[in-house]
């Protein structure tokens, strides 16, 4: 853990905070998000929001703070007390989802005069965080700053937050999702504050879209002066929102395994590059291709699972062929035919009957997308 003094004292240690936000109902994630909490969606079998964490906690950040919606008894039972990172945990409640901003408002009590991270719990960046924090830490020590954010060249910043730079590279204009953008730099989910932006999240007035917007709460500390500065992120920035960029960010998780055999292989099946097999679990007559994820208790037969496949907890695949896909704990692939591009949620049974004449027969919740060949 880095520690960086202020105004030279050995006695003055910067202590910086964390607050994730994992509040958001996820509504473009439905239906695996009507029974689950978007940030608890797998990536390579581990949720969203422990990358988060495990990224502040390397940081050296003792202290998180996690903002909580309709979702939080989820968050509540995954994350516990924060123990296994050696951290503290404290959850503050969101009664609606009211915007960024209002989430600084509501953790006020929580952070206090502490600088703090502000990460959004459902983004990945490849960028290493303990790197970040203890830039700032050190910029913090030299000189004058407010607020650093992070931003990245995207290819529709009409979608995102956009930053406008000038000639002196000085941050000089935030816009919220912009009709017509300054910039094509757009705010990556991760934010750095002292105190001074409480003053910023209780002097701005709700937007268009009755939300309380961080980038208007950063635009009232440049409009009083404030030195607001950024990084350009290097590496790649995934919102995990959808089902497309979540599978894009699975792949490119994947890609950075090892190999490593806990279970059972029989003699005929063949597991090929870098795949991780979960304790308890057996591979019979099959094939397994790596990149692969294959979690605790499963048992793959008569099957091939391809590049880019996370398998989670408890599963049985039998008689199928599944690739860049992510299937969640417990789900039965029973002679489903070949699937790829999917997202299973938990405890799904995908069958193919034998009787005829054969029919398709579905039970599918709200929201659902099915694509028949």
């Amino acid at each position: 853990m880095s520690a960086y003094c202020r105004g030279g004292s050995p006695l003055g240690f910067l202590t910086v905070k964390g607050l994730i936000l994992a509040g958001g109902a996820g509504t473009r994630l439905r239906p695996i998000t009507h029974t689950s909490a978007k940030q608890l969606v797998p990536i390579a079998n581990k949720p969203i929001l422990f990358y988060g964490i495990e990224g502040l906690a390397a940081a050296g950040i003792s202290e998180i703070g996690i903002i909580v919606g309709e979702t939080g008894d989820d968050i509540r039972a995954a994350v516990g007390d924060g123990a296994r990172w050696d951290i503290k945990v404290t959850y503050i409640p969101q009664d609606a989802p009211l915007g960024l901003a209002h989430c600084v408002l509501i953790a006020e009590e929580f952070l206090g005069d502490e600088d703090f991270v502000m990460y959004l719990g459902d983004n990945m960046l490849e960028q290493d965080l303990a790197a970040l924090v203890d830039r700032y830490r050190h910029d913090r020590d030299a000189g004058d700053i407010d607020c650093r954010i992070l931003l990245k060249k995207v290819d529709d910043p009409s979608s995102f937050g956009v930053a406008e730079i000038d000639a002196d590279g000085r941050v000089v204009r935030l816009v919220e999702k912009p009709v017509d953008p300054p910039s094509d730099l757009a705010l990556v989910g991760v934010y750095l504050f002292n105190a001074e932006i409480h003053r910023a999240v209780r002097s701005i007035e709700p937007s268009a879209r009755g939300e309380f917007e961080i980038t208007d709460a950063i635009q009232w500390l440049i409009d009083e002066g404030r030195t607001i500065d950024f990084d350009t992120l290097d590496g790649w920035w995934i919102d995990t929102g959808k089902k497309d960029p979540l599978l894009e960010c699975n792949r490119t998780v994947l890609d950075t395994i090892d190999r490593r055999l806990n279970g059972e292989v029989d003699a005929v099946s063949q597991v090929e590059g870098r795949v991780r097999l979960g304790h308890g679990s057996r591979i019979v007559n099959s094939t397994i291709r790596g990149p692969v994820v294959i979690g605790d208790g499963v048992v793959v037969e008569d099957s091939f699972i391809g590049p880019y496949t996370a398998i989670g907890d408890g599963c049985s695949v039998r008689a199928s062929e599944i690739d860049n896909s992510v299937v969640l704990a417990n789900c039965t692939i029973d002679h489903a035919g070949r699937l790829t591009g999917s997202l299973i949620g938990r405890s799904t049974e995908i069958t193919r009957s034998t009787q005829r004449p054969r029919a398709i027969t579905l039970m599918l919740g709200d929201h659902s997308v099915v694509e028949l060949p």
